[in-house]
């Protein structure tokens, strides 16, 4: 770290399998952050990981708000929609997850809290941060695109650490459904129609219409048997296609610079460009899907 940076002091809410293997490591490795403290639901998962991290396990959330200047969140999302605006309400900056909440009514609470508070957010979608999906946009954003095909297939809510509650409840959608519409939208344009059709626990379609024309379909389930997951984008246009394969993005690459580009918002003061408001138009168009599928 460069002379004259600062460290941010960052509090971790949550202390489950994503927790322990993402958020924890990543913020306690530093040196743009120091992982001030963990408090979860369960105090004996959250002093558990704090031992394991080196840090401490705070007794409730206000000693953990109490303890930095900058909260990351690793909990379900209507926990995060619950605890977010009282972090906001503190000054505190946010490391959102996605999706921001379980509904669009929660996402605008969120939202809405930042907005009054004036605090800075950044989201976790994680492949965002790696070279491989940058280079991959920057190339699409010359590439003269009809349509696209994308999925995210795999088995993991069939059982295992991430066949979570809410994932099993909810499905791909909100889960999945933010990684490719993310890109989708970033690649050929704000998506202004989004239709959909399935069941998020097994299989859901969604067909995006872009903004300038393109059209793309994504394919949606967690809930294959598959050896290992199948995921990506494919463009698709007069001179020929442009793909991002995502077993080519190594999440330990994308790690550090999530937390350097969180630690550098944060001390400048300036949101990312990923921040709650991308949160928010993502969720907004998971509303439309959900409710064309249901």
């Amino acid at each position: 770290m460069e002379p004259g940076t600062r460290t941010i002091e960052v509090g971790l809410v949550g202390a489950g399998p994503w927790a322990g293997t993402m958020h924890g490591p990543m913020l306690a490795a530093g040196p743009e952050t120091r992982l001030a403290a963990v408090w979860a639901r369960r105090p004996e998962a959250a002093a558990q990981l704090a031992a394991r991290l080196g840090t401490h396990a705070a007794g409730s959330y206000a000693e953990l708000l109490d303890r930095c200047e900058a909260v990351a969140f690793a909990v379900p999302p209507d926990v995060q929609a619950e605890l977010a605006p009282r972090a906001a309400a503190a000054g505190k900056a946010l490391l959102l997850e996605k999706p921001l909440a379980l509904n669009l009514a929660g996402a605008r609470a969120v939202a809405d809290a930042v907005a009054e508070h004036g605090v800075v957010t950044q989201l976790v979608l994680t492949k965002r941060y790696h070279p491989t999906t940058r280079a991959f946009l920057a190339d699409a954003a010359t590439f003269d695109a009809s349509g696209a095909r994308a999925c995210y297939l795999h088995g993991a809510f069939l059982g295992g650490a991430m066949a979570t509650g809410w994932r099993l409840t909810h499905g791909a959608l909100p889960d999945l459904g933010p990684h490719l519409l993310d890109l989708a939208d970033a690649a050929l344009g704000p998506v202004e129609e989004v239709h959909a059709v399935g069941d998020g626990r097994r299989w859901v379609e969604l067909t995006c219409a872009h903004r300038g024309g393109a059209v793309s379909q994504l394919s949606l389930s967690g809930a294959v048997g598959l050896p290992s997951s199948r995921a990506g984008i494919e463009l698709f246009g007069p001179g020929g296609t442009l793909a991002l394969d995502f077993a080519t993005v190594d999440h330990a690459q994308c790690w550090p610079v999530l937390r350097a580009e969180f630690a550098t918002a944060v001390r400048d003061g300036v949101p990312h460009p990923l921040d709650v408001r991308r949160a928010l138009m993502l969720q907004a168009l998971l509303d439309r899907a959900g409710a064309r599928a249901a």
